[in-house]
C-alpha cells in the first residue's frame, strides 16, 4: 500500500479517518540522555506523514494540533505517536511540517540523481546511503575517489537539474517483468502490495518507498563537499542539496565576514595570514616554555634553599603543567621530603604532583587524588594526576603533615 505521502508529496494537509488508538511508549535521546515518553500509537486510514524507511529519517506533523513525535512503518498501516489519544472512528486534518519534508525531498531526490550518475560515469555503485540532520552521505563501493571524479559527477548531476527533467512515481506488481530491470537494494521483508519505482527521465529507475521532487529543478543546486573513508573499504560521497546548500553557503559567508574583521584582511588571504598566527603562536609557546622551565629551576633551587625546607613542601602555581612540576622535582631531588605541588584554578580544576619517599608517596598518592577528587597514578616516588577540587588543598597539607607527624612519633 502506498500512503498519501507517497501519492503526493507535495501535499500539505489532509483529512482521513482514526482507525485505532492503543497505549505505547517512545524512547528517546536528548542532551540529558535517554527519555521515554508515555503515549499512544495512533493508525489513521491513510495517512500523510512519511514513515521512516528507504534511508530517508520520518516526517513531523500535527494531527487535530496535537503533535506527531514519530511516525513509524508497520506492514500496510503507520504508527504515529502522539502523547494524547484520539478517538476512533473520529475524522482528523493531519498537517506536515513542510521544511522537513521538502529537505527531506530535495536530499533523497539528490541521492538518486547523484548515485545514478556516479554509476553510468564511473561505475561507481552505492551501497548505502545516509540523510543526515546537516548532510547527507552516499557510500560508494570504491577505496577512494579523485578530485577529477568528484568534480564530473557535480558538474554531471547539476546540468541535469537545470535541465529540469521531471520525476515520475509509478507502482508495479510484484510480477512484472520490468520490476528485475529496476535499480534497488532488494524490498523489506514485510513488504506488501506493489512496487513503488522512482524514476528520473533518461537517467534511472530505482525501486524507493520516499517521498521525492517531481522535476529536478526542485533540487535547485547540489554541492558535493568531498569524500571520507568509508567501512570496509569504500568511500562516502559527502553532500548537500537545495535549500542546504543555501544555509551553507549563508554560514560559510557570515564565517568569512567574521575572520575578515578579526584578521584585518580579505578573504583572499585567511589562509596566509592564519598560517601567519599560527607561526607566530608556535614561537612564542616555545619561548613560554623556555621561561617557565627557567622559572621551575628558579623555584626549585628557592625551595630548597629556604629555612623552611623540610617536612612538608607546598606550592601553588595558577600557570604551569605536568612537565613544570616534574622539572621542580628533578632539581630537588630530595627523597627525605615530602613535596606537594599543584598548578591551576585555585577553586576549581588542576594538576598535582606529590614527590618524596617511594614508600611514603605510594601510601600517601590515592589518598591526596581522592581528597582533591581527582584521579592519578605514579611510581617511584611520585605520583601525579588530575584534580577537580583545588580548593581542598589546605586538606592534603593536614593529610600530609599529619602523616609525618604519626611516622616521627613511631622512629
Amino acid at each position: 500500500m502506498a500512503f498519501r505521502c507517497q501519492r503526493d508529496s507535495y501535499a500539505r494537509e489532509y483529512t482521513t479517518t482514526v482507525v485505532s488508538c492503543r497505549p505505547a511508549e517512545l524512547q528517546t535521546e536528548g542532551s540529558n540522555g535517554r527519555k521515554v515518553l508515555s503515549g499512544f500509537h495512533v493508525v489513521l486510514e491513510d495517512t500523510l506523514l512519511f514513515p521512516e524507511g528507504g534511508g530517508q529519517p520520518d516526517d513531523r506533523g500535527t494531527i487535530n494540533d496535537i503533535s506527531v513525535l514519530r511516525v513509524t512503518r508497520r506492514g500496510e498501516q503507520a504508527d504515529h505517536f502522539t502523547q494524547t489519544p484520539l478517538d476512533p472512528g473520529s475524522q482528523v486534518l493531519v498537517r506536515v511540517d513542510w521544511e522537513r519534508r521538502f529537505d527531506h525531498m530535495q536530499q533523497h531526490s539528490g541521492q538518486h540523481l547523484i548515485t545514478a550518475v556516479a554509476d553510468h560515469l564511473f561505475k561507481l555503485k552505492t551501497t548505502s546511503w545516509e540523510l543526515g540532520r546537516f548532510r547527507s552521505a552516499i557510500e560508494l563501493d570504491t577505496p577512494s575517489m579523485t578530485t577529477e571524479q568528484v568534480a564530473a559527477i557535480e558538474q554531471s548531476v547539476n546540468e541535469k537539474i537545470r535541465d529540469r527533467l521531471p520525476v515520475n512515481v509509478r507502482e508495479l506488481s510484484l510480477d512484472d517483468p520490468e520490476v528485475e530491470q529496476v535499480r534497488g537494494r532488494g524490498l523489506p521483508d514485510d513488504h506488501a502490495g506493489p512496487v513503488r519505482v522512482v524514476s528520473i527521465k533518461g537517467v534511472d529507475s530505482n525501486m524507493c518507498c520516499g517521498t521525492h521532487v517531481s522535476n529536478l529543478s526542485d533540487l535547485q543546486v547540489i554541492k558535493i563537499l568531498g569524500t571520507e573513508k568509508g567501512k570496509k573499504n569504500k568511500t562516502n560521497l559527502i553532500f548537500l542539496a537545495g535549500n542546504r546548500v543555501l544555509k551553507w553557503m549563508e554560514r560559510s559567508h557570515g564565517t568569512e565576514k567574521a575572520l575578515t574583521a578579526l584578521l584585518k584582511c580579505g578573504a583572499e588571504d585567511h589562509v596566509e595570514a592564519v598560517k601567519k598566527l599560527q607561526n607566530s603562536t608556535k614561537i612564542l609557546q616555545k619561548n613560554n616554555l623556555n621561561l617557565l622551565r627557567d622559572l621551575a629551576v628558579h623555584i626549585a633551587h628557592s625551595l630548597r634553599n629556604s629555612p623552611d625546607w623540610g617536612g612538608v613542601v607546598m606550592l601553588h602555581r595558577k600557570e604551569g603543567d605536568s612537565e613544570f612540576m616534574n622539572i621542580i622535582a628533578n632539581e630537588i631531588g630530595s627523597e627525605e621530603t615530602l613535596l606537594f605541588l599543584t598548578v591551576g584554578d585555585e577553586k576549581g580544576a588542576g594538576l598535582f604532583l606529590l614527590a618524596g619517599p617511594p614508600a611514603s608517596v605510594e601510601t600517601l598518592g590515592p589518598r591526596v587524588a581522592e581528597v582533591l577528587e581527582g584521579k592519578g597514578a605514579g611510581k617511584k616516588g611520585r605520583f601525579q594526576g588530575k584534580a577537580t577540587k583545588m580548593s581542598r588543598r589546605t586538606e592534603v597539607q593536614a593529610l600530609l603533615q599529619d602523616y609525618i607527624t604519626t611516622q616521627s612519633t613511631k622512629e
